[in-house]
């Protein structure tokens, strides 16, 4: 993956702690959520940063939230394009090279209750590589 300027790599790294423990990607699950209930580098929540980048294409990363100035730290990658989410969600960095081939093996895991999948999809590795 490439970020965008000015991202944090803190909770992609791990480097950030809570209660003396790591908080991260490492091992999550992808899921379908809604933007809520979770905890980022800043707090609960943060405010949007810019709605430069654009929903172009697959591959992108952007923020899920639970509406404006409300970043936590749920993130999605977009499959298509998908301009209905621009100026709504912060497009921070893309997916590259052969990592697209593994965004569409997970693209077409068949979900089952609340859009989840019905096969784990666990980020095992994250931070810099």
């Amino acid at each position: 993956m490439l970020l965008f300027v000015n991202v944090p790599w803190q909770f992609c790294t791990g480097e950030y702690r809570k209660a003396g423990l790591p908080v991260g990607y490492k091992n999550c699950q992808f899921h379908r959520g809604d933007g809520s209930g979770c905890v980022s580098i800043y707090g609960s929540k943060f405010d949007d940063e810019n709605f430069i980048a654009k929903h172009t294409g697959p591959g992108l990363l952007s923020m899920a939230n639970s509406g404006p100035n409300a970043n936590g730290c749920q993130f999605f990658i977009t499959c298509a394009k998908c301009d209905w989410l621009d100026n709504k969600h912060v497009v921070f960095g893309r997916v590259l090279g052969d990592g697209l081939l593994v965004v569409r093996k997970i693209e077409n895991v068949a979900t089952g209750q609340q859009n989840r999948p019905k096969l784990p999809c666990i980020i095992a590795e994250c931070g810099e590589m």
